[in-house]
């Protein structure tokens, strides 16, 4: 359709960069409306199948937000609420065990496929919660705990992630979980070393470093079969680990930074997984499946944050369930659940396609009921300038005056 590499990529980052940001006045979150652009490329205009472009830009994105997910890990905060997020956590294990035997007799899957759906459809997305946490309306002991519960959260979901994939021998587990701790083990004393040996000879390298680090445990965990997320969101917990001795590698400044990269990527990891999608994934019962799911699920994920709540915090419904609804969305876990899922385990197509049908409704449902209007960015003002005094008027304004002084 276009006679140049150049036309299909100018066309792509217009519709990846401008078109979300044009649609936020509407609520669609920019994730939902990339998510659609490249269902659009793939389906109709048969544009991106197997970049190369696309397939690093969109590891790079994934890479990047689950590196920022673990460097956003507040260790005090979690401590200081440590009682409510192991009941929060106790809750969601106990939601996942009635997910899998759900899935297990409803939808037919095997033991190990249903815990990856049910951990699919109930583990909010902490990267791109946190990413949208400004835009929700929430005052900051709700966005603390907010932040707290989705950490938390998707702490025990990696882990759980992790067993899940290898639990097909002990040999394969064993050498994952031996990888992962060794990771924990030794980045502390490899961003120790960097800070004394390369960091006053190369200022400034902290945020390439990171990144560069953060590809590497994401490749080595993406080998194990369990993605890139784990390796990288390892690395920016240990960074923050560091935090005391080496604090360049996870100050307020390379927070910022990795934020940015994320945003600038991350549009191309939902691209691409628009572009994998098929007509054949959006069959009728995938559609019904998908909206039945999100019709129970919504409501119960909401009501479930907000009871236990009501119950130890003596917080308001209405406080309570603000909370809960930010923290419904899936977006992010259940297409990288989804991608594992059709690869090593085969899941049928309209399995898969009521999981992205759920996502969707899923996304974009805290945007319009708690009415959120669209960060402050999208529209930029202009402080006014201070207005100038001429010296006369200066003058003959503290010729006027009256001083201290002959007021007495």
């Amino acid at each position: 359709m276009f006679d140049t590499p150049e036309a299909e990529y100018g066309l792509l980052v217009i519709g990846l960069f401008i078109v979300p940001r044009l649609l936020q006045r509407y609520r669609l979150p920019a994730a939902i409306v990339t998510l659609g652009l490249g269902m659009f490329s793939g389906m109709y205009l048969d544009l991106f199948h197997n970049d190369a472009i696309i397939q690093l830009f969109s590891t790079m994105g994934i890479v990047s937000l689950f590196l920022f997910a673990g460097l956003e890990v507040d260790v005090v905060e979690l401590r200081d609420g440590i009682g409510i997020l192991t009941q929060h956590v106790v809750i969601q294990v106990l939601l996942l065990t009635v997910g899998i035997i759900f899935c297990t007799f409803v939808f037919g899957l095997a033991p190990r496929p249903a815990a990856l759906y049910s951990l699919a459809l109930l583990t909010p997305s902490t990267g791109f919660i946190l990413d949208s946490l400004p835009s929700f309306g929430l005052d900051k002991t709700g966005q603390f705990w907010v932040r707290s519960k989705a950490i938390a959260t998707e702490l025990v979901a990696l882990a759980l992630l992790l067993v899940v994939v290898q639990s097909t021998s002990a040999k394969g587990l064993g050498i994952s979980l031996l990888a992962i701790f060794l990771m924990i083990a030794v980045l502390p004393s490899v961003f120790r070393s960097f800070a004394r040996i390369i960091a006053p000879y190369a200022p400034g390298t902290e945020f390439t470093f990171l990144i560069l680090v953060a590809l590497v445990c994401a490749y080595i965990t993406r080998r194990l079969g369990v993605y890139y997320l784990v390796g990288a969101f390892v690395v920016g917990l240990s960074a923050v680990r560091v935090r005391r001795e080496v604090p360049s590698l996870s100050s307020e400044k390379l927070l910022a930074g990795v934020q940015l990269f994320a945003s600038f990527f991350i549009p191309f990891y939902f691209f691409k997984a628009g572009l994998s999608l098929d007509r054949e994934v959006f069959t009728t019962f995938s559609i019904l499946t998908g909206i039945v799911m999100a019709a129970v699920l919504v409501p119960l994920k909401t009501l479930q944050v907000a009871l236990h709540r009501r119950v130890t915090l003596q917080e308001s419904w209405r406080a309570g369930a603000h909370v809960g609804l930010a923290l419904v969305p899936t977006l992010v876990f259940t297409l990288v659940i989804g991608n594992i899922l059709r690869q090593q385990f085969q899941l049928s197509d309209s399995l898969y396609g009521a999981m992205v049908v759920f996502t969707i409704i899923n996304t974009m449902i805290p945007g319009i009921i708690l009415h959120t209007p669209p960060l402050q960015f999208e529209a930029p003002t202009i402080p006014e300038a201070p207005v100038a005094i001429p010296d006369a008027i200066s003058s003959a304004h503290d010729a006027r005056t009256p001083t201290k002084r002959s007021e007495q």
